[in-house]
């Protein structure tokens, strides 16, 4: 009898452990939320570039930029890092090679390295108003990067927004989607002219602007 009531027991006790188990809310990984990574997606962003040489002088560009995950690799912190190949396109038929450059997910934030430069990009998890250090991992030492807009869907970082008017406007953000990544990317870094004869007329010395939005995107 008292063995029937121990297995009886057992029984039970791991009954109640499995149904907590069961209840018990599932893992959340950031890095497939708001910037899913595997080899073989890609996004596809139509582009609008002005570039400023000097005083009414400017050339705008129209074209097409493909982001492909062409690989990954463990790097030296055991750190799963993805390989991404962006090509160029004029028409979105035919692509061009332009460089490489790498996503991953380090201590809840998603860093970008292009030309060995890496920016923190997003946080986990994403909060309105909150507030990091988009340089991080740079030698130049802090830009502060915020999340300025989130719904269920999308949350908005604000890189950059300074325009004295004078000397420099700087404005940059990013925006990314839930299942989708990087959706929109704004940047405009101009100078103004600063001569006595034009200082304050916001006349444009040099600079650029450039305007990415998704047009397509999978897995291939």
């Amino acid at each position: 009898m008292r063995k029937i009531y121990l297995i009886f027991f057992i029984s039970l006790t791991g009954l109640i452990f499995s149904c907590e188990e069961e209840t018990e809310p599932a893992f959340f990984d950031p890095q497939f939320d708001f910037q899913p990574l595997e080899i073989g997606r890609f996004w596809i962003y139509e582009v609008e570039q002005t570039i400023y040489f000097g005083e009414n002088d400017a050339e705008d560009f129209s074209f097409f930029i493909r982001d492909r995950v062409r690989t990954s690799y463990l790097n030296a912190e055991r750190s799963l890092v993805f390989v991404v190949e962006r090509s160029r396109s004029a028409d979105g038929i035919f692509w061009s090679k332009e460089l490489e450059y790498t996503l991953q997910l380090r201590d809840l934030s998603l860093l970008r390295t292009i030309n060995n430069q890496t920016l923190v990009v997003l946080n986990f998890p994403p909060e309105l108003g909150k507030v990091w250090n988009g340089l991080a991992y740079q030698a130049e030492g802090l830009d502060e990067f915020e999340i300025e807009a989130i719904d269920v869907e999308q949350v908005r970082v604000k890189q950059e927004e300074v325009d004295d008017e004078v000397t420099v406007r700087d404005v940059r953000y990013e925006v990314f989607q839930k299942g989708v990544g990087l959706v929109e990317k704004y940047s405009e870094v101009l100078t103004y002219c600063s001569r006595n004869d034009c200082l304050g007329q916001q006349l444009i010395n040099g600079g650029e602007k450039i305007h990415l939005r998704l047009s397509d995107y999978g897995k291939n």
